[in-house]
Formats: C-alpha cells, sequence, structure tokens
C-alpha cells in the first residue's frame, strides 16, 4: 500500500472530490442548524493544519486539527472516500493528526461529531483511540445531534 500523508492547502483544486462528498455526507442526514463542517477556505488559515492522505498518488482522505488557544486544538474535516473505506486509512489519518498535534505543543485535542447512526463508526474510531465524551467546548452548545469528545495528548 503505497499510502502517504501530507500537509496541503485545502483549496487545491485536487480535493474537489474529497470536499463535495465530505459536504454531502454532512447534509445527507443532520439540519443545517446543526452542521459544523469548514469549507475549504475556512481551513485555510494559519490556526488550521490540514492533511490529506493520499493512496498511489490519488487523494482519498483529508484530516485537520484547528487550534483553539495554546494547547487545545479541534479535529476537523476527518473524511475517507467511501470507496477506500474498510482498509484502517481513517485511524491512519487520526493517528496522524494526534503526532501532528503533539509536535505542535498540543495537549489537548477535542472534536464534535454527530449522534446519528452514519456517525458511528467515526465515534467508535475516536473512542479506540482514548477519546472520552465531554460537555461542550468553545462555541459548541448543547445539541441532540452533537457528541464532543476530547483525548489529552
Amino acid at each position: 500500500m503505497s499510502v502517504s500523508v501530507a500537509r496541503i492547502n485545502p483549496q487545491s483544486v485536487e480535493l474537489a472530490l474529497l470536499f463535495q462528498r465530505h459536504t454531502a455526507d454532512m447534509h445527507a442526514d443532520t439540519p443545517p442548524e446543526s452542521i459544523h463542517m469548514m469549507d475549504a477556505s475556512e481551513l485555510d488559515v494559519p490556526e488550521v493544519h490540514f492533511f490529506v492522505m493520499r493512496d498511489a498518488g490519488a487523494p482519498v482522505a483529508m484530516g485537520a486539527f484547528k487550534v483553539l488557544e495554546p494547547g487545545h486544538a479541534e479535529i476537523k474535516s476527518m473524511h475517507v472516500l467511501a470507496e477506500a473505506r474498510g482498509r484502517g486509512l481513517s485511524r491512519r489519518m487520526l493517528d496522524h493528526l494526534l503526532a501532528e498535534a503533539h509536535a505542535q505543543g498540543i495537549a489537548r485535542l477535542s472534536l464534535e461529531t454527530g449522534t446519528q447512526a452514519m456517525f458511528l463508526p467515526a465515534r467508535r474510531l475516536y473512542e479506540k483511540a482514548g477519546f472520552t465524551e465531554c460537555p461542550p467546548f468553545a462555541d459548541y452548545r448543547l445539541d441532540p445531534m452533537s457528541v464532543y469528545m476530547t483525548k489529552a495528548l
């Protein structure tokens, strides 16, 4: 498997399919007021560290973390193309984000994900990686469509 992960500009045109699929998934089963995804332009800011995973050169996954305050960041835009799932790529991307955040001096990494069935694999992935549920953080508020999780690094 020739898989690599690298930092890249989220506005790169080669990422259009990843963003289209991610957006479609987020809107498939979630009311608009409960969608907290960031588009490519919102991810293209200094406080966001954005990464793309390639398989044989083709982008198949993305993930990012956004620094919220010194020592605390949030995972954003984790997505693996449906046709590339089932190969452990989500875990590889998550492990990469954890290592990069730690290298940047992040002591706590948090996230928001959905409560719907389609988000169950993501919640399980985060739980297996040591994330635990927590109250809303940053600007989030209690929302029956959201689960908040955190992990000390």
